[in-house]
């Protein structure tokens, strides 16, 4: 079984950074020829697509919304994900989700099969 456990949530002031982690865990855990992923979901809103890595060849994937702003990367040795998150602004005010996919640089959370627990991002004006 993968347990992923997302840290580095909190309050900042609009304008702030904020680097997520999320340590991916499991007995027969390999991470080559898998994405991981960061999804956010706001009060009232449905969850959506922030950025991914695909873990073997490093390649990345954004949102719109976040592109310039926020930076996925990854170390292979500790099998962590981090999302840096810069120039934050109040609509980036979500719980914040790291995922694992089979498939390449998805941006659909249907074809995410692990889910960490989430992480709380608190964007003030």
């Amino acid at each position: 079984q993968v347990q992923l456990v997302e840290s580095g949530g909190g309050l900042v002031q609009a304008g702030g950074s904020l680097r997520l982690s999320c340590e991916a865990s499991g007995r027969t855990l390999n991470l080559n020829g898998y994405t991981m992923g960061w999804f956010r979901q706001a009060p009232g809103k449905e969850r959506e697509f922030v950025a991914a890595i695909w873990w073997i060849g490093g390649g990345t994937r954004y949102a719109d919304s976040v592109k310039g702003r926020f930076t996925i990367s990854r170390d292979n040795a500790k099998n962590i994900v981090y999302l840096q998150m810069n120039s934050l602004q109040p609509e980036d005010t979500a719980v914040y989700y790291c995922a694992i996919s089979a498939s390449v640089l998805s941006s659909t959370q249907y074809q995410y099969n692990y889910w960490g627990q989430g992480t709380q991002v608190t964007v003030s004006s």
